[in-house]
């Protein structure tokens, strides 16, 4: 049965028993070298005369134009332009190594959530000069501490060392994450880094030669290569992410590394593989440029990532669609719901209309909107094109946050007044504006859980925003004071359980205060 790993992050105690198959560099190459032997042997045998065939006289050769072919690239040549590639992307790929608490995956969401110490390691991106690094956000999921290690010199320099010396193993800070794209960004303090260069991942060509970098298993500085198998695979129908298919080998601890193209620019961020054997079987996925570049920006500027929308909800038209509603198109995309008094209601748009464009670029299916729609700042206007009926229509519609998007808490915060260091989050007490965003919580009183604070490190305490804790060894908590004094009480190592909200549902958090 094919598993969807998304188990790039490697825990340190396991053993992995998958073994990387042989098949990249040394393949391409000597299948490079096969059909580079094939070009001189037929143009010899065009030029050769059969043994015993009468000697017919040659033809003059006809002029040759001014702008000739380029000579054939020779195996020594193709195989120093990868070095060099190499040689370029290798001192901005990191080893992540984080250390925290995670929940046990046996659990469902009316059970007690037990908390288990994890140590993990992933790779990482510099993406400037002074430290800023990009990577998935389940490498640094539920940390309590981030440490980079960058690449040693010798293998920075690309030396053939046999012992390499260890990289310089650094702290860092988490400056923010987004779970749903599976994205983070830490940050160490260091200056003069090297740093790679986003590529336009909306220009990449199914066949196009890329290289996976990263530290698989653990085994840092690591390359191998392959092509782009898919430039956009989904893995639902209507899902709104897609990824860039890549047959790169790529194993648990590449997630958050490169996938780059022949120019050493990041094209994705290698994230999760389908196998049936644990380990690489050529089906590697990878967040594409575009996405993780507005994502990235997001969490610098703001700590968190807005989640836009319209107010509206998309389907992909089908001919089966189209035939019983009788459309006007078999493709595209339709209108199914509008959510009442949101953007697109207030501006117009109905249900059964047509969205053809979005700011003049066409939408051929309902994902490809929810990302559209994605990469706008909030606030800014948008203008559809929509077919009603026989009628065209250019309607101007904002950009809003999600309301449940639990990250919108964020805003609402100040590290001074906010901070809980003991438990690594920024919380709001429930007043009454917070109480009309949350109008079916089961209690009038509690702390929202806004953010994971920047020193702790994603909460690491089996936390997520948008939560309520509702009180701590059974006593309630009204607001973010008196959560503070209850938690004083308790010496480190003790435990704490806390009822908390979750998106419905009462649950039981017990975790060890540090």
């Amino acid at each position: 049965m094919t598993k969807l790993a998304k188990l790039f992050v490697n825990p340190l105690w396991r053993t992995h028993s998958c073994v990387p198959r042989r098949h990249s560099c040394r393949r391409l190459a000597g299948l490079l070298a096969l059909a580079l032997a094939g070009g001189v042997l037929f143009g010899q045998a065009q030029n050769q005369t059969p043994a015993g065939a009468p000697s017919v006289a040659k033809p003059a050769p006809a002029p040759q134009a001014a702008e000739s072919s380029p000579p054939p690239v020779s195996l020594n040549d193709f195989s120093s332009s990868l070095e060099n590639l190499v040689n370029r992307v290798r001192p901005s790929v990191v080893q992540i190594y984080s250390t925290g608490y995670t929940t046990s995956e046996e659990n469902d969401a009316t059970s007690a959530s037990l908390l288990s110490k994890q140590h993990s390691t992933g790779s990482g991106i510099i993406l400037t000069e002074d430290g800023y690094i990009v990577t998935n956000a389940h490498v640094v999921k539920g940390a309590r501490r981030i440490q980079v290690r960058l690449p040693s010199r010798s293998e920075a320099a690309g030396r053939n060392v046999t012992m390499q010396p260890e990289g310089k193993l650094i702290d860092a800070k988490l400056v923010g994450l987004d779970r749903d794209i599976d994205i983070a960004v830490v940050k160490i303090n260091l200056t003069g880094l090297p740093f790679l260069a986003f590529g336009d991942s909306n220009r990449i060509h199914q066949g196009e030669l890329v290289m996976a970098f990263g530290s698989p298993l653990g085994l840092e500085s690591s390359v191998s290569m392959g092509v782009v198998s898919s430039v956009a695979r989904a893995l639902h129908p209507d899902d709104m992410m897609v990824y860039i298919q890549t047959d790169a080998p790529i194993n648990p601890g590449n997630s958050g590394g490169p996938l780059v193209d022949s120019q050493g620019r990041v094209i994705g961020i290698n994230t999760f593989i389908l196998t049936q054997s644990g380990g690489s079987e050529g089906l590697g996925f990878a967040i594409p440029a575009s996405i993780v570049k507005n994502v990235y920006g997001q969490i610098r500027r703001e700590g968190h990532v807005h989640r836009g929308r319209i107010g509206v909800h998309a389907q992909t038209i089908t001919p089966g669609m189209a035939s019983g509603l009788d459309l006007a198109q078999d493709w595209g995309v339709i209108v199914a719901d509008v959510q009442p008094d949101g953007p697109a209601d207030k501006a117009g748009v109905k249900i059964g209309d047509i969205v053809h464009s979005i700011d003049g670029k066409i939408m051929h299916d309902a994902r490809q909107l929810e990302l559209e729609i994605f990469r706008y700042p909030m606030r800014q206007k948008v203008t559809l094109d929509v077919l009603r009926g026989s009628d065209h229509l250019n309607i101007d519609v904002p950009v809003v946050n999600a309301v449940d998007d639990p990250t919108r808490f964020a805003d609402m915060v100040n590290p001074e007044d906010n901070l809980i260091p003991r438990l690594g989050i920024l919380g709001i007490g429930i007043d009454k504006k917070l109480a009309e965003m949350l109008p079916d919580l089961r209690n009038s009183y509690g702390v929202v859980v806004a953010a994971g604070s920047a020193t702790d490190l994603t909460t690491g305490t089996g936390l997520n925003p948008g939560d309520v804790i509702y009180s701590v060894n059974g006593t309630p908590v009204v607001t973010v004071s008196s959560l503070k004094t209850k938690l004083d009480e308790y010496k480190p190592g003790q435990s704490i359980v806390m009822q908390v909200e979750r998106s419905g549902v009462l649950m039981f958090v017990t975790i060890e205060l540090e």
